[in-house]
Order: C-alpha cells, then structure tokens, then sequence
C-alpha cells in the first residue's frame, strides 16, 4: 500500500542526527527520500561502523537506523558540474532537507534563495543549532549544547548542584521532529499558494518550547525551577521507588488515587485526615514517600505492579532496554522493526510511532550503501543514460 507520503521527492543534504531523524520520518511515512551524499559518504557511516558490537556489516547502528526507507546518491556539490547536477534534482523534487553549519550552505549554492530560483515551489528545511536569525545564529551545536542553552538540563537531575541531559539526545531529536512538523506544514500551505518557502528550524527554540507550561510558571511567579529528581512539583506521592527486584513508578494525581494507594499499602499510619487531600499530602511529602518506600520494598514490581493496577492506580515498572523493547505493547504496536543491510542480513530497532490508518508503513527498506542509487535515480528523475552517467563519474561528479 502507498505511503501517505508517496509522490513526495526529498533530496536529503543531512547528517549526524537531527536531520536524519526528519528525513526518517519522512521516508517511513511514504515519501521518496534521496540521500544526496559526498563522494566519500556522509560522516555518519564511519560512526561504530568498526565495533563489532554496534555494527552490521560494517554499517553502524547511527546508520542502519536513520537511514532506513532512503536511497543513495553520490554528488560532489564542490564541483560545478555536481551542483548544476543537483539544482537538476530539484526542479523535480519537493523539499530538500539540511543541517549543516551556518554558512555553508551559502557556500555550496544549495541556501533557499538559490533554491527557489531553480524550483519556486521548492521546500528547503534546515535544522540548525540556533536558528537563521538572531545574534547566536553562528554558533555551533550539538545535543548538549541545545540542552543546556534551552533550560531543561537545569531541571533535570536530583539537585541544583548536578544539572543532568536527558538520557536520550532530545536536543537532536526535538530538532527532527519539529522539522518534520514544518515540512508537513510548507507541503499543506503550497497546495492553497503553489509556492515553496523555507523552514528554519532552530534546535534551541524547539528545546524553549518543550518547557512550555513551566516556562509560563517562570513568568508568572518569577522564580527559577530546580531539579527534584522524580518527584512532582505538586503531586505527592509521585516518584520513582524501590521494589525488591527493581524500581516502580507511581503517580497519584488525585486524592481517589490516593484512598486506592491506601487499601493497597495497607500502612495505617498513612491513613490519616489531613493525607486525604494534596495539599496535606504535600506538606509531609516527605514522609509519605519514606513509607511508601519501605512498604514497596518487602515484595517483586511485578507484585505490586499487579496490586495497583487492580485498583487502576497509575504505574508503570522502570524498564531497562531489554524489557522495553520486549513490552507486549510495544511489540503490538510494531514498535520493534527489522532493519536490514543491503548486503544481507539485519538487526531490529524502533518503528515509526506515526498509526495511520489507510496507509500504514508495513515494510522498511534497508540504509543504502554510499551511491547505490546513483544511476538509478539519474536515469529515473532526470532521464540521464549510461553514456552520460559514466562521463560525470569518470570526471569525479558522482560515485
């Protein structure tokens, strides 16, 4: 079945995470996404390419995964002939995605403006550290930097004395997603305009946007939040806590959570008046937290786990990798997926968490070898022949 995408051309200028991230999407949501990669391939190929841990066939596990549902195409965009080839590309394609550093594509001729004089209905979307625009719009960035620069590191971690990223890179991430956002938005508007524009996504704004309610509480009270670990501004009890074999959550967000966590617990000493609503809870937070701790402790996760949800007490067990990834949920929802190398053999690694339900990705192609499609896509979208081809490789254009 046809993609929701399909009919879509990306021309896909990106690396590392952010970007490929949104080009993923894109692919595993049906559009044909062409990986426009340097002679000598994309850095991202050599990432783990050589532990043999993290590899398959000497492709690693950056690569396998982001690069899933995409074609590969060799240009030199250095050379005169390579772009000229490239703005070719364009003129039959519909966005063209990037996050290189700022300038750079200036230099390379591939920025908006140049664009959208070879294609006015072209889309180009960079994901950059800080954005187009601003005094910071120079700087370098990486996950970190996003992190730390947008607030959320200094949230995040037991106390103010240890400011914590997230542990999966939501700097990179945040920029993917939003991007792909914009892409859907910019395809949406140019069937109402028949113009292209540009989506400048900056890193740093998605990260200012994911503080979102909190940020308006900095407003409003003017204070700073601090980390506090697990545990809830408001909520009690709302935490991480300890099981015999392993870690719970439990959240009670309202005060018939709580009467249910009573019956549960069955620790009379809990079982007080003023516990009965937040804001008594709230003020000897701390001790009810110890006792719900000390109370968990005595038996399994997967026990009590079994014990609240029969009182529909939200919870959730605190998986490790291996029991995410094997989650009967998650297996349901074809979040685990075969990712194959081109060569042969495969691996497993996330789905696409997009459910649609006509047009539902049901297969993803194996990440490209370096120009595995060089011809193919020459032929197919500019009607290139062989003599033609093997000229621009002999002269180093393609590979």
């Amino acid at each position: 079945m046809p993609g929701a995408l399909e009919g879509i051309r990306i021309l896909d200028l990106t690396h590392m995470l952010a970007g490929p991230y949104a080009s993923m999407i894109l692919a595993d949501l049906g559009a044909e996404t062409i990986k426009v990669e340097p002679i000598a391939g994309e850095g991202t190929r050599k990432l783990l390419a050589n532990d043999p841990r993290y590899s398959l066939e000497g492709m690693g596990a950056y690569f396998i995964t982001l690069n899933r549902n995409k074609k590969s195409i060799a240009i030199d965009l250095k050379h005169t002939d390579g772009l000229a080839l490239f703005h070719r590309l364009v003129e039959v394609s519909d966005v063209v995605i990037s996050n290189f550093g700022a300038g750079v594509p200036e230099r390379l001729g591939i920025d908006y403006p140049s664009l959208a004089r070879v294609n006015p209905r072209i889309i180009a979307c960079t994901v950059t550290g800080f954005g187009a625009s601003g005094p910071g719009s120079k700087r370098p960035a990486f996950d970190q930097v996003a992190q730390a620069t947008g607030g959320g590191m200094s949230i995040t971690g037991p106390n103010r004395e240890h400011p914590v990223r997230a542990g999966i890179p939501i700097g990179d991430l945040g920029g993917g997603m939003f991007g792909v956002m914009g892409v859907l938005a910019a395809l949406q508007e140019r069937e109402r305009s028949g113009r292209g524009q540009e989506v400048d996504i900056s890193m740093l704004d998605c990260q200012i946007s994911m503080l979102n309610y909190m940020a308006t509480m900095y407003f409003l009270s003017g204070e700073n939040p601090h980390p506090i670990g697990n545990s809830h501004f408001v909520h009690v009890p709302y935490d991480t806590f300890g099981c015999a074999d392993g870690f719970i959550v439990i959240a009670v967000i309202t005060d018939n959570f709580w009467q249910n966590l009573k019956q549960v617990l069955d620790c009379p000493d809990l079982d007080k008046p003023e516990y009965d609503t937040q804001p008594g809870r709230w003020r000897d937070r701390e001790y009810i937290n110890r006792r719900v701790n000390e109370a968990l402790a005595g038996d399994t996760c997967a026990n009590w786990l079994k014990r609240l949800e029969e009182k529909r007490i939200p919870c959730a067990p605190v998986n490790n990798f291996e029991q995410a990834l094997a989650d009967p949920q998650v297996l349901r929802r074809d979040m685990v997926v075969e990712l194959r190398h081109p060569d042969g053999g495969a691996t497993r690694g996330p789905g696409n968490p997009i459910k649609l339900s006509r047009t539902a990705t049901a297969d993803y192609s194996a990440a490209p070898n370096l120009g595995q499609h060089t011809d193919e896509v020459l032929r197919d979208c500019l009607a290139l022949d062989a003599r033609e081809t093997a000229r621009l490789r002999e002269a180093g254009v393609i590979g």
